[in-house]
């Protein structure tokens, strides 16, 4: 030991000068976590310190989180060093300047949403309490199947009962659900390398993962989501997967993601109403509706999957909010859910149109956008010497978040979302993106 000790002074503070070496002995990790500290006899014999003065510091540390106490063992050192070495790390990373526009979020507009009405439906689901006292059902609650089942023919042709719909608390949580039932497929194909979270847990699976192979197992495609900028997949295309996968025998998973908001054109049929309800499964989510911390998604299965399904549903918990189901279900049966798309599809079609009067203005009228018949996204390619790295360091200075779409020398595109951002903030935005853009030190 290195700690040198001036016996002059009295013994009550001896014990803290003992205390604060083996904190900072600690702290400094000298003496990792999980490793055991030397015993009060061994301890008060090399610092030739009574017995007391040693447990009155060990004690101390104790108090204060550094070191435990072990039954018949002694003592330990515990992870207080990496807790707050995480913590300064967490504080460093809220220090960062505040984000001022975000291009990036898929939140939603905060005035899109009626607070007061969901609220009101809420508090009538929490009204009913012998309901509550049990679990959810594992399939999702019956009468929001139901609902859900009248939802979704008259609005995208898909035709079938409740006994077809799981609900699950995001999509993700229903694939976890479908992947189990497909032992027979081995191979999937994903439009692009952006569906991260569906890919995961088909990898997760043991399945083999492919990007744009149409001879794989299964396809999972996104219709009214084909592009970032939101391209949508005409109706020849449908009706030409769905003739090819019923003919090879392949799977068609339709994540049928913002298929609400189409604005250029007339929506286009379900490839699961096009395909009879026959070897296509059917996704839809609530997320962009309402809130996107309204975590409830369902799956609808075609009757093979739905009767395998049916075996082993009771070997699932369900995993959205009982309560939420509740008042989905009245939300929906008293209108509010259809009146909520119409809005919706008012209010980003206008500011889509905002974002690209924008771009236009500040970058100029030859400016490269690229824009679909839906979504609340544009991309936009940029001339500039920077690197993605290099903007994207300089935009989270100045405060402005952005998403990348693809990279080529001299050119950046970005994926620019409305969804979130007031309109206000459009112009400034622009301004300063192009401001950033054009730096070169």
């Amino acid at each position: 030991m290195e700690l040198i000790l001036d016996k002059n002074k009295k013994r009550e503070h001896l014990y803290l000068e003992v205390f604060h070496y083996y904190r900072e002995l600690i702290m400094e990790k000298k003496l990792p976590p999980g490793s055991r500290m030397p015993s009060l006899r061994k301890c008060s014999q090399e610092l030739k310190l009574s017995r007391t003065t040693i447990e009155n510091a060990y004690l101390q540390l104790a108090a204060e989180g550094y070191i435990i106490s072990k039954a018949q063992s002694g003592y330990y050192v515990t992870d207080i060093a990496d807790r707050q070495h995480t913590s300064v790390r967490k504080t460093e990373k809220h220090a960062q300047t505040p984000c001022r526009f975000d291009f990036a979020s898929s939140g939603v507009d905060r005035e899109s949403f009626r607070f007061d009405l969901w609220r009101r439906y809420i508090k009538s689901a929490l009204r009913q309490d012998e309901r509550l006292l049990s679990y959810g059902e594992p399939q999702g609650e019956a009468d929001l199947r139901d609902t859900l089942a009248d939802y979704v023919r008259e609005r995208r042709n898909v035709l079938c009962s409740g006994e077809d719909i799981v609900i699950g608390a995001g999509i993700q949580s229903l694939l976890h659900i479908l992947c189990p039932l497909l032992d027979q497929r081995r191979t999937v194909s994903f439009p692009n390398s952006s569906f991260v979270q569906g890919s995961t847990v088909f990898h997760d699976y043991g399945f083999q993962v492919d990007y744009r192979n149409k001879d794989c197992d299964i396809i999972y495609v996104s219709p009214a989501h084909m592009t970032k900028w939101g391209d949508i997949m005409p109706v020849s295309r449908r009706l030409e997967l769905v003739n090819y996968s019923a003919a090879h025998g392949s799977l068609v998973i339709e994540d049928d993601f913002e298929n609400e908001f189409v604005y250029l054109q007339k929506p286009t049929p379900s490839l699961f109403g096009l395909a009879g309800g026959q070897n296509v499964v059917y996704l839809g989510t609530f997320s962009r509706l309402l809130l996107p911390s309204i975590r409830i998604s369902f799956m609808v299965l075609p009757p093979e999957l739905s009767a395998l399904y049916r075996k082993k549903a009771d070997q699932y918990n369900q995993t959205a909010s009982k309560a939420e189901q509740i008042a989905l279900c009245q939300f929906i049966r008293d209108g509010h859910l259809a009146a909520q798309t119409r809005k919706l599809k008012r209010l980003y079609s206008v500011k889509l149109k905002a974002l690209r009067s924008a771009v236009r203005e500040v970058f100029g009228k030859d400016s490269q956008i690229q824009t679909g018949a839906a979504g609340t996204s544009l991309a936009l390619t940029l001339s500039t010497t920077l690197t993605w790295q290099e903007l994207q360091k300089k935009a989270q200075t100045n405060g402005l978040r952005l998403q990348l779409l693809r990279e080529a020398p001299g050119k950046i595109t970005l994926i620019l979302s409305c969804s979130s951002m007031p309109v206000a903030d459009f112009v400034p935005a622009c301004k300063l993106l192009k401001n950033i853009s054009q730096i070169q030190n």
